[in-house]
């Protein structure tokens, strides 16, 4: 009966998982596919997937009884009901790791391979033995009767007409651990926003979603996340997540602050050779000047590229931006002038002009499994 059970279940896993990768550009795009955000788990609305359940009633009613006057519509509601079927909604929990593992189906993502020595390590209980001694929840049942048994036949107690084992005290056996190091891949990543006066609700929607595709994905790529969140406008500074997608400012715009500020808490907190580092820019691609444009090139060139996995610049559509800092990169860091010792692959360009372009972002960003 059990194995039937966890027959069925994995099949309906199945046809969620199937219904879920036929959609997720919808779930990306409209940012529904996250209904309620768990700890490690998200609650994905399916349509037309319905349980079988039961539905019981009052019968004690017959046709015609109840409130109501003659020729009123069912229910008190005035119109004429509609010829299309309902949808039926189903909530379904599904991991974040489930989720990263559809979103590299469907992107055709290579898993990215770490780099660095994997000098960071955790602490890990391993059970890996048997001992006489211990406490009660670590009783191993098994080699308790087993030794129960062992006793009786030395002993001639054993009936195998009867075959009741007893265990006593000196049966008893319990796990036990040793503590191990396990080698962890780390990973850092940077958001950092542009929160001037042309960066509106919009915008910021757009990279919160993208976000939180880029954050799915990094974490199940790698066993220790961390994240930090830069905000800046003429100047620039760390925030908390929650700061972060909710802060709304109506200032000038400087980008090279939030590249300082960057590698401040790089330079600071995370030695390149222990990290993997992504850095991730939003911004309308407005800048105040020609001038910062180059010191944001040199501050890429000489401080950041070098101690990161990917720099990715994602350029938000905005109705008040010139959005030219993206040529400004592309001009300074095409990958096909890496010949020159000018351009560079690490630096990756996308650009979102609306919710249906995250999907390829996302595409742009991680297709060379960085």
């Amino acid at each position: 009966m059990l194995n039937k059970i966890e027959q069925d279940h994995q099949r309906f896993r199945q046809i969620v998982r199937g219904k879920i990768r036929k959609e997720l550009r919808r779930f990306i795009a409209r940012g529904d596919m996250i209904a309620r955000e768990g700890g490690r788990s998200v609650s994905i609305p399916i349509y037309d997937i319905d349980i079988p359940t039961f539905r019981y009633g009052d019968n004690s009613g017959g046709v015609g009884m109840g409130e109501g006057n003659e020729g009123e519509p069912a229910g008190g509601q005035n119109g004429q009901g509609g010829e299309q079927e309902g949808k039926h909604v189903l909530e379904v929990d599904v991991t974040l790791e489930e989720l990263a593992d559809i979103l590299s189906e469907e992107l055709e993502l290579p898993r990215i391979e770490p780099r660095g020595e994997h000098k960071l390590t955790t602490v890990r209980d391993k059970y890996s033995g048997i001992r006489p001694t211990g406490p009660a929840s670590l009783r191993h049942f098994k080699r308790i009767y087993r030794e129960a048994l062992k006793r009786q036949l030395s002993m001639g107690t054993y009936d195998p007409d009867d075959p009741v084992i007893i265990p006593i005290k000196r049966d008893m056996r319990y796990r036990s651990w040793t503590q191990v190091k396990k080698p962890q891949s780390n990973a850092l990543i940077v958001y950092m926003m542009d929160v001037s006066g042309s960066m509106g609700d919009e915008q910021k929607e757009l990279v919160r979603l993208e976000a939180f595709w880029i954050d799915t994905w990094l974490r199940r790529n790698y066993e220790g996340i961390e994240s930090r969140y830069i905000v800046r406008d003429v100047t620039a500074q760390e925030v908390d997540r929650a700061t972060f997608f909710s802060v709304r400012e109506d200032g000038g715009t400087r980008i090279s602050s939030a590249f300082t500020k960057a590698h401040e808490v790089i330079e600071q907190h995370y030695d390149p050779s222990d990290w993997n580092i992504y850095v991730f820019h939003f911004s309308d691609g407005d800048n105040s000047s020609d001038s910062d444009n180059r010191l944001c090139v040199e501050i890429l060139a000489k401080k950041l590229v070098p101690v990161c996995n990917m720099f990715g610049y994602c350029q938000v559509a905005s109705p008040y931006g010139s959005g030219s800092f993206i040529n400004v990169l592309r001009d300074a860091f095409d990958p096909q002038r890496a010949g020159e010792g000018k351009g560079s692959e690490k630096v990756v360009l996308s650009r979102v002009n609306s919710r249906e372009d995250i999907f390829e972002s996302l595409r742009t960003f991680f297709k060379a499994g960085r």
